[in-house]
């Protein structure tokens, strides 16, 4: 089932051009991440997905309907930190949020012990740490038991222990089935977190697909074995690399792309070459992006 189908969106603020043509489809139970350097379009495609903000030209659909605000029961939106009153708990911090979306209070509890701060829920809310205090922002999301989580950099600004418990909440979200986009910069986590991304560079769409798609195009091989130069000859000949490198220690190679490491391996044997060495060097999401954006 599509969640979200975005077709040709475009916004701009004055002279600048936030966001250009845009199109993105979201599918059912998909971690998708938006990745882009600052000011490639990420907050403002969020923002209008979220109804905060509205396109210029082009429309998106949720759950394949019209946006509405039935539908807007189904979204849990971090766009912003929501405000919190600095002299009041976290419980009757979310108390309020309760009365705001229209959900029970008994939901309170379930939210606090899915971001791990029921111990802290008789704390003010100006005691927390920045990290405590992003879960916080969480468990507001998750009021109610949205079907689909919409993050804008939900790590940003944490300390690796901060990125790594924000990072467990999505995972658990997502093992519910949920469907998550989220923007983030962090391009580690994307690929933790993710299994989908999508890569703005000045508001376009420039690269597209799964996040283990995207790992395994380019990956980096490289291979060791007596007689070097004549292995090479007979890879190159037979139409298994893309590009390559022989030195007097090594061959560093690309595979075309319906070979894998395996058929490498087997077919070296096959011809009379053992190899000493085989090793993959996965091409990091980081330089994917680097060079996308370049």
């Amino acid at each position: 089932m599509t969640i979200l189908e975005i077709h040709n969106i475009s916004k701009s603020y004055g002279k600048i051009q936030a966001v250009k043509d845009l199109s993105i489809t979201v599918q059912k139970g998909t971690v998708f991440g938006i990745l882009g350097p600052n000011g490639s379009g990420k907050t403002t495609t969020l923002s209008i997905i979220a109804g905060i903000l509205k396109p210029q030209t082009g429309s998106y659909r949720w759950f394949e309907q019209e946006p509405n605000k039935w539908l807007n029961r189904k979204i849990g939106s971090l766009i912003e930190i929501p405000y919190y009153y600095p002299y009041l708990s976290l419980y009757h911090n979310l108390k309020i949020h309760c009365l705001i979306k229209d959900v029970p209070e008994k939901d309170i509890e379930r939210v606090l012990e899915i971001t791990g701060l029921t111990s802290r829920k008789g704390s003010r809310f100006d005691t927390l740490s920045l990290g405590m205090k992003q879960r916080l922002a969480l468990a507001s999301v998750l009021l109610g038991d949205p079907e689909v989580l919409v993050l804008d950099e939900p790590a940003n600004g944490l300390d690796p222990e901060g990125i790594a418990e924000v990072r467990n909440i999505i995972k658990m979200e997502a093992e519910k089935g949920k469907t998550i986009i989220l923007a983030s910069h962090i391009l580690d986590e994307v690929e933790k977190v993710c299994s989908h991304v999508g890569i703005l560079k000045w508001g376009q769409l420039i690269a597209n697909g799964k996040v283990n798609e995207l790992l395994v195009e380019d990956d980096t091989i490289i291979i060791s074995s007596e007689r070097m130069n004549e292995l090479h000859e007979v890879l190159v000949r037979a139409g298994f690399v893309k590009t390559s490198q022989c030195d007097e220690q090594e061959i560093t190679l690309t595979l075309v792309d319906e070979k894998t490491p395996e058929d490498l391996n087997a077919f070296a044997f096959k011809n009379g070459f053992t190899l000493s060495r085989l090793e993959v060097r996965k091409k990091s999401l980081e330089s994917q992006f680097l060079e996308l954006v370049r």
